[in-house]
């Protein structure tokens, strides 16, 4: 199959999708088109936001729309790694009746892993989907185990509840390509919930997309070319983030105590490409990198005292970089 159709293929396996998660879920169209992109491109997801949002619902509802074999994890505090990762267990040989080490595959073992309330397991726990997320394998003693392709993780956490929380490390969220916040419905979409919820409507889901159509996305979206103008737009809005470069700005000193590293360049050109193909383009455009910024970067960055005293998020500390990069690059043209 040919790039062009490749794209139109993906294009309209984005539109199945959202028609199959219309059956189920109610609004966040802008979460599920984020979810999708990273999915494209093959990185992971962390959804943020309060309970009774449908986060769950939605990741759950992702899988059924797709081939994959899904399982999913109930971080809790007493959760240990090998309930996640798998463990050797002995048994016995029924030829030889000897005894032997076997690997039995933890639920890491699918395609599609939802790692519901992460933030609710202790560090060690947190730490064993490090080499998952990063390299795709688990090594259990001497062995090293592939995970299978496609191999994404979708997680979920509450913001506002920390009692009992452990909260991720920055090298932990530094593997999900995007921080998503899943925010209130309106309400229309409220009204539209509780009635499908209270009431009788069947909300099955068929699966749509298969594997070897998100492969080839992965593949396509890397041929997809970024002019030299939007590589400098990334590299210049990334760079502004880190209050230690040299020519870093005084807000950003005052607003940021750490910034971002090369991961989020790389995750915002490649998430880009995929936003462009969806949009039907064969070019990444600053438009592309705008849309994407505040989820690829919010996850990324660390706030001084002074930021959180003033009421100010990272989301709104993005967009002002946005604003003065984009000042920065109409000067330079």
């Amino acid at each position: 199959m040919s790039d062009t159709a490749n794209a139109a293929s993906l294009v309209a396996n984005f539109q199945k999708l959202k028609t199959a998660l219309a059956r189920r879920i109610v609004g966040q169209e802008a979460v599920i088109e984020q979810v999708f992109i990273a999915i494209a491109a093959g990185g992971h997801s962390l959804l943020e936001g309060v309970p009774g949002l449908a986060k769950t619902l939605l990741v759950k509802s992702l899988a059924d729309a797709m081939h994959l074999s899904f399982r999913r994890i109930q971080f809790t505090p007493d959760l240990m790694p090998a309930d996640i990762t798998g463990t050797e267990i002995i048994q016995e040989d029924a030829e030889t009746g000897r005894r032997k080490l076997t690997f039995q595959p933890g639920p890491i073992f699918s395609q599609i892993v939802l790692a519901d309330e992460i933030n609710r397991t202790p560090p060690k726990t947190q730490a064993a989907l490090l080499e998952a997320m990063q390299e795709k394998h688990v090594t259990i003693g001497q062995e090293t185990f592939e995970l299978p392709k496609p191999f994404f993780v979708l997680a979920t956490q509450n913001p506002i509840e920390q009692e009992g929380t452990y909260p991720l490390p920055e090298a932990q969220k530094d593997r999900f390509l995007f921080l998503i916040k899943v925010d209130y419905p309106t309400r229309e979409d409220e009204r539209q919930i509780v009635n499908r919820t209270t009431g009788t409507e069947s909300q099955d889901i068929e699966a749509v997309i298969t594997a070897e159509d998100l492969q080839a996305a992965q593949l396509l979206a890397r041929k997809v070319p970024v002019p030299d103008h939007v590589i400098d737009f990334v590299l210049d809005l990334v760079r502004a983030t880190r209050p230690n470069e040299p020519g870093a700005s005084d807000y950003v000193k005052s607003m940021l105590s750490w910034g971002a590293g090369p991961r989020a360049s790389q995750m915002l050109v490649l998430a880009g490409k995929v936003r462009a193909l969806l949009q039907g383009r064969t070019h990444v455009t600053l438009d592309d990198i705008e849309a994407l910024a505040t989820p690829a970067l919010r996850h990324r960055l660390v706030p001084t005292f002074h930021a959180e005293a003033e009421g100010i998020t990272v989301d709104q500390i993005i967009a002002e970089l946005i604003k003065a990069t984009k000042k920065s690059e109409a000067r330079v043209l």
